[in-house]
């Protein structure tokens, strides 16, 4: 069920939950073969005193980072990753860590390689997210639409390329195409196992939780990544936790919007020395936020004036340049776009031209 909360009924309804007990088992066990791994799957950093960050380390398809957060008697979680197994790894590696239990999850956003663990919570385990979240999970955005199909609608031909390349390979290489090939089919088969679980309490803008002498922000500052980017603020501990709204390089923009760049500008106001980003490692320097708003706006300035010339979607793709930004990107080395990022642009732009006064 949908709660769309004002700040401080929100804030009310989260001081009345229990935060005392064992962790939870998952609700649905992975099946073995979806959760099999060799190795650690997780680097957990305890990046603050009672921070730490999970960072996947190839031995599974984990999909996204994940922050968390002591909040005292129980945990806070920043993204429950790609599928339900991922979660449940997560949870037993985290546990020698920590023993408290997890009783809220965020979303920072809608797609499913940050929310498809969500699963694996009980029912005393609360999911924050933007409104706009709920509704495109609750309404199956999440495993459909252009993110899914990217990424997950491919697995199919990703197997069939490397069974091929393991039938050909030298026996040098064979190994590790062999172990590229079992995480894609695990994956594969995890996803299986997935049943979309939206947020179970909503933003429209901001929420605060006061939960172990902490302060923990919530706040929606604006579309970007997609139309409900949640951020996470510690004010106290200067730490930002940004999903995909400011990865380590450069995101995915097959569902963004064109005021991307000056969502981030908004940050501008919060003080902070440490950025959690969803995908890549934390880092410092704020910088990086300028630039990535600057690449955005050129983005998305070039794509408008490509559409407004007439130019086909996969033309701008090709003419599109980005390479002023190649200092602070160094993936970027030539002039093109990504063609699922104008074809989005373009989307936006044929259904502005269709409604104006929007």
């Amino acid at each position: 069920m949908k709660y769309a909360v004002s700040f401080w009924i929100a804030t009310a309804a989260l001081f009345a939950l229990a935060a005392c007990g064992a962790p939870p088992p998952p609700e649905d066990p992975p099946p073995p073969g979806a959760a099999a791994h060799q190795g650690a799957a997780f680097e957990i950093t305890e990046v603050r005193p009672g921070i730490w960050h999970a960072v996947g380390t190839g031995a599974m398809n984990v999909g996204a980072n994940a922050a968390i957060v002591d909040l005292g008697e129980s945990l806070l979680l920043v993204d429950s990753h790609i599928t339900p197994a991922a979660a449940w790894v997560l949870l037993e590696e985290l546990s020698p860590l920590t023993p408290k239990p997890v009783r809220y999850v965020v979303n920072t956003h809608f797609h499913f390689d940050h929310i498809h663990g969500n699963q694996v919570f009980g029912d005393d385990v609360e999911i924050l997210g933007h409104e706009a979240t709920y509704d495109v999970v609750a309404g199956g955005g999440s495993n459909s639409g252009t993110a899914w199909d990217a990424f997950v609608g491919t697995l199919p031909e990703q197997i069939a390329t490397l069974e091929s390349r393991l039938e050909a390979a030298a026996e040098a290489d064979r190994a590790e195409i062999a172990d590229a090939l079992a995480r894609t089919r695990a994956y594969q088969e995890a996803t299986a196992s997935i049943t979309p679980v939206p947020p179970t309490i909503t933003l429209e803008r901001r929420m605060t939780l006061h939960r172990g002498g902490h302060e923990i922000q919530l706040l929606f500052l604006g579309r970007g990544h997609t139309a409900g980017d949640v951020v996470t603020f510690l004010p106290e501990q200067r730490v930002l936790i940004t999903g995909d709204l400011v990865p380590f390089g450069l995101p995915f923009m097959g569902d963004g919007y064109p005021e991307w760049g000056e969502t981030i500008r908004g940050f501008a106001e919060l003080d902070f020395d440490l950025v959690l980003p969803g995908h890549g490692q934390p880092f410092e320097d704020k910088a990086k936020l300028g630039y990535l708003a600057a690449y955005l706006d050129d983005f998305w300035a070039q794509a408008e004036a490509a559409h407004g010339e007439g130019v086909s979607a996969e033309e701008a793709a090709n003419s599109i340049d980005l390479t002023a930004h190649g200092d602070h990107f160094p993936s970027v080395t030539a002039p093109g776009a990504p063609l699922i990022a104008v074809e989005r642009a373009y989307r936006l732009f044929d259904a502005r031209a269709l409604t104006p006064e929007q």
